[in-house]
């Protein structure tokens, strides 16, 4: 007799185990909150939907934050070229740019979203609109409150989201329906999220782009993140790229702060900087330093960064010493910034934290504690750098936990 499968959550995750579940023999039933499904991935990748990676699975998981170990099954199951397989054969093309990010040809995430919610449908899956208001164990199974009505299920596979975006409904549900449940829950975060810094120096640049930095994090004494690619100074601190995933390597005790260095120069050692600097003062002895700057860096920043290296800029070049120089070339190659913190959890772009896997059998994605739940995508404490990381897993979990809920 086919599983009666109720799936709390409309979106990746939820969707795919969805598919999977409803192709296995379940009868299946999605709750979504939102007035459409899909909605945070409609408009992820600034909606392009950077939908997986071509990554390995074993390259993958040096990507991934937290839950490395716990998701190695899943995405051995369904890894990133099945993913890739699976949304050509659903009428989507894709295309592989820069550090094997995948998109969609036409640029557009709700091709990905409509994709995934028309091969949940075509495998037979229900999709009803209402909050779900309460999840609770009855008979062998589950009741569902949603919608003005109590659904019975036999399986509920939670596939909520974390509380990132919460206008496109992750607004933390699956966590108290999880601890309703008994599960334990680590405390959300926001991940891959712009960071707050101290002082006055990304203020003044608000507004600059770096295509080409080299970016340090340090606790201390240790280094705790290196990368390199393109950053934004904002009126707060910084953001983009590279500073979104330094951000989930960051552990943030309470008053915790971090050194981060940006090297504006990444493609110049420190000597041939130096040779640099000084061949451009050999062409304007007579210039204001100020002014000599702009063949080296960009306009907005200069003020700033000869302010960060105890430098007058209106002091001629022929008066610089030796020693000043040095400053500045120090300055260009680890620009010394202090962070503060992150951007609050809404506007991160995943949520660290949720339900502990340690409470999940990795093998299914059922949970340890209340036989017949199952957990898909980022309700879970899972996360992992920007590249088409996290979309991978909640593909690849959402599979999971489709096929093994509707297994007898």
């Amino acid at each position: 007799m086919a599983k009666r499968i109720g799936i709390i959550g409309g979106g990746a995750a939820g969707l795919m185990a969805a598919v999977f579940a409803a192709r296995a023999g379940g009868q299946v039933t999605v709750l979504e909150k939102m007035e459409r499904c899909g909605k945070k991935l409609r408009i992820t990748g600034k909606g392009r939907c950077n939908l997986t990676n071509t990554a390995t699975v074993e390259e993958m998981q040096e990507k991934i934050c937290r839950g490395s170990r716990f998701l190695r099954t899943a995405l051995y199951a369904f890894p990133p070229d099945q993913t890739v397989r699976f949304f050509e054969a659903a009428g989507v093309p894709l295309k592989t740019e820069r550090g094997g990010r995948v998109f969609p040809v036409s640029d557009r995430a709700g091709d990905v979203a409509d994709a995934l919610e028309k091969a949940a449908r075509e495998a037979g899956a229900g999709i009803l609109y209402g909050k779900a208001l309460s999840l609770a164990r009855a008979d062998g199974g589950f009741t569902v409150a949603a919608g003005g009505e109590t659904r019975s299920f036999d399986r509920v596979i939670l596939a909520t989201g974390g509380v990132s975006y919460p206008g496109t409904g992750s607004d933390g549900d699956g966590y108290r329906f999880a601890g309703a449940l008994g599960h334990t829950l680590v405390p959300p975060q926001a991940a891959l999220v712009p960071l707050t810094v101290a002082g006055d120096f990304c203020p003044a640049c608000m507004g600059l782009s770096l295509k080409n930095a080299a970016v340090m994090v340090k606790d201390g004494g240790k280094t705790v993140y290196r990368d390199f690619g393109e950053l934004l100074f904002t009126h707060f601190g910084l953001s983009g790229p590279v500073i979104l995933s330094a951000s989930s390597r960051l552990d943030w005790a309470a008053g915790k702060t971090y050194s981060l260095f940006i090297d504006l120069k990444p493609a110049l050692e420190r000597d041939a900087l130096d040779r640099r600097i000084l061949r451009d003062f050999d062409g304007a002895k007579n210039r204001d330093l100020i002014n000599v700057l702009p063949a080296l860096l960009p306009h907005k920043i200069i003020p700033p960064l000869l302010e960060t290296a105890g430098l007058d800029g209106r002091k001629k070049v022929n008066e610089i010493t030796k020693l000043e120089r040095a400053r500045l070339a120090d300055v260009i190659k680890a620009l010394p910034l202090t962070v503060t913190g992150t951007r609050p959890a809404k506007e991160g772009i995943v949520t660290r934290g949720g339900v502990a896997t340690g409470e999940i059998d990795p093998r299914t994605m059922e949970s340890r504690l209340a036989s017949g739940l199952y957990f898909a995508g980022e309700v879970m404490d899972v996360d992992a750098l920007t590249g088409g990381f996290n979309l991978q897993i909640a593909f690849a979990t959402g599979a999971l936990a489709g096929k093994s809920a509707a297994k007898d």
